[in-house]
């Protein structure tokens, strides 16, 4: 069986030889569930479990394997031992939903992340806004996907895009609909044979179905449409990567009720690039935008210069951050302090064993 076909690349191994790990088979991480994962290797596809050295030195649950990650293992009968992990050249992440300071892993090594969202009352911009975020603090290409507008009129299709491309900018959009397949060709002359895509979105936007569409297959089952809600009832329940008829490589996701931002690097930056260039024009540098006299971005707001939503948007997320950068530190000091107390309760007890 063929690596390349999962993506494999020169790079990769190149990579694999620099960190000396060259006497264990390479694998990639299609399926993951509850610390459970199916890798696929060139001897073909196994269970799999990490080594108690890699669980006992990990720090969070981002030094835990995921969908998409390439990794060293040893396979056996039945089963795949996953020694480590090679580097990521991407990894999709958002704030753990009920633990302060924690981060979920949503994939890794992702080329391009489709944004998806309903026509219907699920379209929301400024959730579009947080996902982009996340992906532009990612080092992913995001394309947006508006779904389901075969339940708007033919006119609202490009009410929507504009509506988008008022507030983000560059970014490709397709309009589709799952079931006439309308806006597919362009979707898949898009995806290129090699890359790894992967579905965002809340629950029962049509990603399932784009996913089983796209394969020719009913990869993921999915419910009838509701007719209260027109949102498809599906059961994706954990991460899961597919190969599609043409070749690339596709990664669907549960969908998310929460996108908590988690953004150590310049995601909101480059999402809210217009915001943050007048920001460098500001009276003081440590202006909050929100009531400074000789403040940049309340001045271009009051002009119209720009979107008042957007501007919202962007404080509501910093707040995010900055809350979450603050809830990090502090569960860092807390792990180390009590690392310092384990450490001393076993020197201790080695003392007093003499």
């Amino acid at each position: 069986m063929n690596l390349k076909k999962f993506g494999y690349s020169e790079k990769l191994e190149k990579i694999r030889i620099e960190n000396e790990l060259t006497g264990f088979e390479i694998g990639r991480i299609i399926t993951e569930h509850k610390e459970r994962y199916v890798v696929y290797t060139e001897k073909g596809e196994f269970d799999a479990e990490i080594t108690g050295n890699l669980r006992y030195t990990a720090k969070g649950k981002i030094d835990f394997p995921a969908v998409g990650d390439w990794v060293a293992l040893a396979t056996y009968d039945n089963l795949a031992i996953i020694h480590k992990i090679l580097p990521r050249f991407s990894i999709i992440k958002r704030k753990a939903v009920g633990q302060s300071g924690e981060i979920q892993v949503i994939a890794a090594n992702i080329d391009y992340a489709f944004l998806v969202q309903a026509a219907t009352q699920d379209f929301n911009i400024n959730r579009l806004e947080r996902y982009l975020t996340i992906c532009n603090s990612s080092k992913v290409k995001p394309i947006i996907v508006i779904s389901k507008v075969d339940l708007i009129e033919e006119t609202m299709i490009d009410e929507l895009k504009q509506m988008i491309s008022s507030r983000i900018n560059d970014i490709p959009i397709f309009a589709i609909s799952n079931e006439s397949k309308f806006g597919y060709s362009e979707i898949i002359n898009f995806m290129r044979k090699g890359k790894t895509y992967c579905l965002l979105g809340s629950s029962g936007v049509g990603k399932s179905s784009l996913l089983n569409n796209l394969s020719g297959n009913s990869k993921m089952r999915t419910d009838e449409i509701s007719k209260s809600t027109n949102k498809g009832r599906h059961i994706t329940s954990h991460r899961e990567l597919f190969i599609i008829d043409n070749g690339a490589i596709l990664i669907d996701n549960p969908g998310m009720r929460e996108v908590g931002i988690a953004d150590s690097g310049k995601g909101l930056e480059i999402t809210f690039d217009p915001i943050l260039k007048l920001a460098h024009k500001c009276k003081y540098k440590d202006c909050t935008h929100t009531s400074e006299i000789g403040c940049a971005v309340i001045e271009a707001l009051e002009n119209g210069e720009i979107d008042e939503l957007s501007y919202q948007n962007y404080l509501k997320m910093l707040k995010e951050k900055e809350h979450f950068e603050a809830s990090a530190f502090r569960r860092r000091q807390k792990d180390k302090e009590f690392g310092k107390m384990l450490k001393n309760y076993k020197k201790d007890k080695k003392k007093n064993k003499f």
